[in-house]
């Protein structure tokens, strides 16, 4: 898969880089025919991309809040928590869900290399080390007798450049009978709804459970059970366990899985090689309709300055003639421009004002939750439009 070259998605821009130029890295998914773990190559550094300016801020999408609520409440009963236990979430942002841990007096710790969203997760009264996640820091944890029973880590694996050293350090920082919980979006997923634009560069690993376990495997750590969700567009929530600790049996879940998974040929180069040719009809379907509706005249805004968003609109070469402007909840956005496309970020207030005829959602995952915050654009006569995983337009 080739996206052309792109910039980072999340390097917002401020209003005094608008004469300045960018960095753009290619934007290539590559597959190994050993073990078949699907990656992109790393052009900037992992500590470059998540550093005090980044942007994302997970307390701002309400359906996030209410997932890590109702997750805390069920992996607390199954694993049955309590105030002896000690949580450790990696990749914990603004503390949008280590808060429902606190809440109920078990001992916990985040663990999150972004400065802006840490600090945020401090001022909840979470304690946060602000670090990278792997073998250094889960053997200081060692040495300071901070074992967890429980290892979270939501949208993290993917994103981590050094996927073994990681793994390595699960091991590590997990007790004999402890439980690592990683969540991450499914390959199988991703090619089956044509969800390219789910590839960027914060994401360096693309995963089917034939190549997580094959790598949780090669560090001591089994899989035992896993749970296919549907948030970003179709996940997986593995549970993994030290191989050692046999008194967790493996689910049949887990077998069951890896036969789809086979029977799809996903264990086979075939299976990625027409995969391209479907995003670029998604691209021309795209294009043509914004260039159409800007030829009556039509005004046309989006919602959601999301990663997946940019990766979209620069694959595609849209920019700010095309839409107007891009909607965002979070302040820490509002004011800035999106990357290459240059098109600006603005308070929900803009949309009443410009009373646009169609709302781009960006943010395909919570489309559900973006329609109804906005189904006041239809008093209008306005309309949503989704172009993952084809194009929709929805009165």
């Amino acid at each position: 898969m080739d996206l052309g070259a792109c910039p980072p998605s999340n390097s917002f821009l401020s209003k005094y880089q608008l004469d300045n130029p960018e960095i753009h890295y290619p934007l290539k998914l590559n597959v190994c025919s050993k073990c078949f773990l699907v990656q992109v190559d790393e052009h900037k550094a992992a500590s470059e991309i998540f550093c005090d300016e980044y942007v994302y801020f997970s307390s701002f999408s309400q359906t996030w809040l209410d997932f890590a609520r109702n997750y805390v409440e069920t992996i607390v009963k199954r694993l049955k928590l309590d105030a002896e236990s000690f949580v450790v979430e990696i990749a914990s942002n603004d503390g949008y869900l280590l808060q429902f841990v606190k809440a109920k007096q078990i001992p916990c710790l985040g663990v999150e290399p972004s400065g802006g969203t840490a600090a945020v997760a401090v001022a909840k009264g979470i304690e946060v080390i602000q670090d990278f996640f792997g073998t250094k820091l889960a053997k200081k944890l060692v040495a300071q007798g901070r074992q967890a029973d429980l290892l979270i880590g939501h949208n993290v694996l993917a994103h981590v450049p050094d996927i073994n050293d990681f793994v390595e350090g699960l091991k590590i920082a997990l007790k004999p009978d402890g439980t690592v919980n990683m969540q991450f979006p499914h390959l199988m997923q991703l090619v089956a709804n044509n969800q390219f634009d789910t590839i960027y560069h914060e994401h360096f690993s693309y995963l089917s459970l034939l190549a997580a376990q094959k790598i949780f495997a090669a560090h001591g750590l089994i899989v035992y059970d896993l749970e296919e969700i549907p948030v970003h567009g179709g996940s997986l929530r593995v549970y993994a366990r030290h191989a050692g600790y046999s008194t967790l049996e493996v689910s049949s879940n887990v077998n069951a899985l890896l036969a789809r998974e086979r029977a799809l040929g996903m264990d086979t180069l075939a299976y990625y090689d027409n995969f391209q040719s479907v995003v670029n009809k998604t691209k021309y379907d795209f294009l043509e309709f914004l260039i159409h509706q800007k030829k009556l005249g039509k005004k046309i805004s989006a919602y959601g300055a999301a990663a997946k968003g940019n990766t979209l609109l620069n694959y595609c070469g849209i920019k700010k003639d095309l839409v107007d402007f891009v909607v965002d909840a979070s302040p820490h956005k509002q004011g800035k421009f999106l990357p290459t496309s240059r098109i600006p970020v603005v308070k929900e207030s803009r949309l009443k004002e410009e009373k646009p005829d169609f709302v781009l959602v960006l943010p395909w995952n919570i489309k559900e939750e973006i329609m109804e915050q906005l189904k006041y654009i239809r008093g209008w006569g306005g309309k949503f439009v989704i172009a993952i995983p084809k194009l929709e337009i929805v009165g």
